[in-house]
């Protein structure tokens, strides 16, 4: 396994390795021992499956309440995968990164608490699989706007072919979301 950083201090993409043969391919997604040897968490609540069709944008969430870290990857097609530095006092706060992820490289993400998150269905259908370290609290969930012009997020796919949910359109401007306050990156 593989732990690669990017720009954004926490945040880390997760190549594991794949055996492949005549059969198919075997890899192991999560690994107690791996995962505390390079500092990954080791402790999750709940693990999660989305299916979304191609054009598909779910994000960005996150929670103010139980704030949850993801580990998300992709067991069908292809995504572009979004996470936005929401901690205040990060020299990175506001910025984002962007990581295509899909079922053939089996790259993961992880999302530190901190950070929105979302992801854009590039092929599909898309079955995005993720653990989370808290339990999902409804009166902390937070949406941040998909398409806000303050992040400029390139998602992959065009605005007018995008599909999002009422509750996504409806989403809270940047410059007016809740952030993480105590977490420095």
């Amino acid at each position: 396994m593989k732990v690669l950083a990017t720009s954004l201090p926490g945040l880390q993409i997760i190549e594991p390795r794949i055996f492949v043969d005549e059969r198919g391919c075997f890899l192991e997604t999560w690994n107690l021992e791996r995962f505390a040897e390079v500092g990954l968490p080791t402790h999750w609540v709940q693990d999660n499956l989305s299916v979304s069709k191609t054009g598909v944008v779910r994000g960005l969430h996150y929670q103010t309440i139980h704030p949850q870290g993801k580990l998300v990857r992709v067991a069908t097609g292809r995504v572009r995968d979004v996470a936005v530095d929401l901690r205040r006092h990060s020299p990175t706060f506001g910025r984002h990164v962007t990581v295509e992820l899909e079922a053939e490289s089996a790259r993961m993400l992880w999302i530190p608490v901190g950070f929105a998150h979302g992801f854009a269905v590039l092929d599909g259908p898309a079955t995005f699989v993720y653990k989370v370290t808290d339990s999902y609290c409804a009166a902390g969930e937070r949406t941040i706007l998909w398409n806000d012009p303050d992040l400029g997020i390139d998602w992959g796919i065009r605005s007018e072919d995008a599909i999002v949910s009422a509750k996504d359109a409806a989403g809270t401007r940047f410059p007016e979301a809740e952030v993480f306050e105590e977490i420095s990156a």
